[in-house]
């Protein structure tokens, strides 16, 4: 029988697994724009794409083999292969296209705007009904990340490359809102995987070159781009998805929160880049506002009108 110090230990020893298992999403989460930036020195945005998710593929393979999944129905082929197309294709090559024109720090900053686009999702798209503090949340975001484009490159500059970086934060909205209608049918590493893998065979119309370029390409960028691969692109996945069975889904999404300071950080030390005044005003914008979203007081209340019955 256990003792309530034992239980004690027990629930101590697995938060602190949840905590490291956290702080490694955000640090792998962190780098991928940094390391986006390096592979970007030797690939074709696309190329970029393609080599970073064959070798995300082949691990997931590994893995998939030890751990063993099960095949996935016919019928739902084309679901999944429209799951890799908006989590994997589309999200990645708008991303890395507009990575050429954007700071690692200030596209970290823009790709956390995905719960604004989830909102206006929800109400355009999936007919839901969002609520007025919702509305000003969205509006306020999308206000700051317009501060963070102009911001980026210099006061009052226009960046196209900024909207690529928001078209990826969409792409990754519409993967969430059909990963939740679909997501029942499978387990958390199935899912990743076969995402993961139509995804990759989407971007396989990029394959020419792409060798040539990997002959080319130095050792430290090819370097950076298996870490790409792996960390951001795999483990980091397994890892969240360990967080999220362990914790409670709103309080464990506030730790991505950390991902925009943290890359902000990593880039200023790996690549030299010091983000502007206005990219740091339109990030603490564009964070308060998706914090404020999640803090719905509406939905607050209703959760502790469920507590008190």
């Amino acid at each position: 029988m256990k003792t309530p110090l034992m239980l004690n230990k027990g629930s101590e020893r697995s938060g602190v697994k949840v905590t490291l298992a956290a702080t490694f999403v955000i640090v792998c989460w962190a780098y991928s724009p940094i390391g986006i930036r390096i592979g970007l020195q030797a690939y074709a945005p696309d190329h970029l794409a393609l080599i970073r998710f064959l070798i995300a593929s082949t691990f997931m393979a590994v893995l998939a083999s030890v751990k063993g999944i099960g095949l996935p129905r016919l019928k739902d082929l084309p679901q999944l292969a429209l799951l890799g197309f908006f989590a994997v294709s589309l999200h990645h090559i708008a991303l890395n296209y507009g990575q050429r024109g954007v700071s690692a720090g200030a596209a970290s900053v823009l790709a956390q705007s995905t719960p604004l686009f989830s909102a206006l999702l929800a109400h355009f798209a999936f007919k839901n009904s969002v609520n007025a503090w919702q509305w000003m949340c969205v509006l306020l975001g999308l206000a700051g990340a317009a501060v963070v484009v102009m911001g980026d490159r210099g006061l009052g500059q226009i960046n196209a490359h900024g909207l690529l970086i928001l078209l990826a934060a969409l792409s990754w909205s519409l993967y969430f809102a059909l990963q939740k209608r679909h997501c029942h049918r499978y387990d958390g590493l199935t899912m990743v995987c076969y995402t993961v893998w139509s995804g990759t065979a989407l971007l396989f119309v990029f394959a020419p070159g792409l060798l040539d370029e990997a002959r080319q390409a130095p050792t430290s960028v090819n370097l950076a781009v298996l870490m790409l691969g792996i960390f951001p692109s795999a483990l980091a996945y397994l890892a969240w998805a360990y967080v999220l069975a362990r914790s409670d889904v709103s309080r464990a999404s506030m730790a991505l929160y950390l991902i925009p300071p943290a890359a902000m950080l990593m880039a200023s030390m790996i690549l030299a880049e010091r983000p502007s005044a206005m990219v740091i005003v339109g990030a603490a914008i564009v964070l308060t506002s998706v914090l404020a979203l999640n803090l719905d007081p509406t939905r607050l209340q209703a959760k502790l009108g469920k507590r008190n019955t």
